[in-house]
């Protein structure tokens, strides 16, 4: 093995050479140098506010739901390792991705039967949106090519998924003029659990029925918007965009990449609603954080509607596609969801979320606090300040990632009491100086 680069020189490099997720060139920032990772805790290469490991609030983004070097999933990994780490999936295939995708159909809605597997979650929703294009080319109606989506959403940073990013305000504002232009609702709504807004369900079907001749489909994040502001909204209105896309002949997507396996409390979020989209999105903790891996799903109505087409193949097909490595960790990895009690496990994170952050609400600055299953978010009335807020959060020996005006957390499901309670100091102090 090489020799250990010194903490030091290593963030020199890092400042010189890497270019970190939505920062500039060079960095402004010093990210903290992570030597290992084990459980819920991160090992710094050297302290940090007087801290050597880190609670991890984050669930890396929101995938590593079985927290770190988790022995299964490691034996997964080897176990594939040395069978083969991949091979091309044209004309080829393998068992790993043949149980993933037979694992994705018994576990999602059912008329959902045919499995995509992509390299990340953005690029599931591109596949999506070109499900969606080439069966309305396939069927003759070539017109119905754009997408309705509401605003405050995020759906990744590849292009199509940046056109139905909230289009003000947004990550992606700056593309604005050169995007695809879609049509966009009014966000829906807050509250998970208030009663539904009979103007905006009717704001909603007016929509699809106005645009219904050139829209493909409707495209969500169903119940929460993710990366957008992490904001709840009622199931019901799901259920308002199934009835207006069968009843105006649409396409109905739910991305689920943030959503799904269990974070909302419902394996997917399309559950709350008991309601089934034609095109599902699922990603982020569907390897458990360890590889990058997601997949598009969709009824036999979509894919027989492209297959006999003049065009009969989607046309789509990444070098990576089916990855037998990430393949066998993504089935260990919901195996390991399955073979516990996970629902219990979010109501106990949630619980603790929700005691927790009870004081923040009396933060000087805060709008407002939410939990649903294991997410915790705190609201301030301004933009957050992340580098202070980041600071905070490490001097009480916790990980987070501010963002916007806010602060939240999506432990990963081992996480104890102990720890939850941790972070929700962190929380609320970050809160507080941010």
């Amino acid at each position: 093995m090489p020799d250990r680069i010194d903490p030091a020189r290593l963030r020199a490099l890092d400042r010189a050479h890497v270019w970190h997720p939505y920062g500039p060139m060079p960095g402004r920032q010093e990210p903290l140098v992570v030597e290992s990772a084990s459980g819920v805790r991160l090992r710094l290469a050297e302290p940090a506010h007087g801290r050597t490991e880190l609670v991890d609030g984050m669930s890396s983004w929101w995938s590593a739901v079985h927290g770190y070097n988790h022995p299964v999933l490691n034996e997964a990994a080897r176990d594939q390792l040395d069978r083969m780490s991949h091979v091309m999936f044209g004309g080829l295939t393998h068992e790993p991705a043949v149980r993933l995708a037979t694992r994705l159909v018994e576990i999602t809605p059912e008329p959902l039967q045919h499995v995509f597997l992509a390299d990340s979650g953005s690029v599931s929703v591109e596949v999506a949106v070109k499900m969606c294009l080439q069966y309305w080319r396939s069927a003759g109606r070539p017109a119905k090519r754009r997408l309705l989506t509401w605003r405050g959403g995020y759906h990744g940073d590849t292009w199509q998924p940046m056109s139905v990013c909230d289009p003000e305000g947004g990550m992606h504002e700056l593309w604005s003029g050169s995007l695809p232009r879609q049509v966009f609702a009014d966000a829906p709504p807050d509250g998970f659990d208030a009663e539904p807004d009979e103007a905006y369900a009717r704001h909603l079907r007016e929509l699809v029925a106005s645009h219904a001749d050139e829209l493909a489909a409707v495209i969500v994040e169903p119940v929460v918007q993710g990366a957008g502001g992490m904001r709840f909204h009622s199931p019901a209105y799901l259920r308002v965009l199934r009835e207006a896309c069968d009843e105006h002949d649409v396409l109905l997507v739910f991305d689920e990449i943030a959503t799904g396996f269990g974070r909302t409390g419902q394996l997917f979020a399309a559950g709350h609603a008991g309601v089934s989209p034609d095109v599902m999105c699922v990603g982020k903790a569907l390897t458990g954080g360890y590889l990058t891996l997601a997949a598009t799903l969709c009824t036999s109505r979509v894919a027989e509607g492209i297959s006999s087409g003049d065009v009969p193949v989607l046309a789509h097909g990444p070098t990576f596609m089916g990855n037998p490595l990430a393949s066998a960790v993504a089935c260990a990895s919901v195996d390991l969801l399955l073979g516990q009690d996970w629902e219990l496990e979010v109501k106990r994170i949630g619980a603790g979320l929700r005691r927790g952050l009870a004081e923040a609400a009396g933060v000087p600055g805060v709008r407002d606090v939410r939990v649903l299953g294991a997410i915790g978010v705190v609201q301030l009335d301004h933009e957050v300040d992340m580098a202070a807020a980041t600071r905070a959060a490490v001097r009480e020996g916790v990980w987070l990632r501010p963002f916007r005006d806010l602060v939240y957390t999506m432990p990963p499901y081992v996480t104890g009491d102990d720890d939850v309670a941790r972070i929700c100091r962190a929380v609320c102090a970050a809160a507080k100086e941010g």
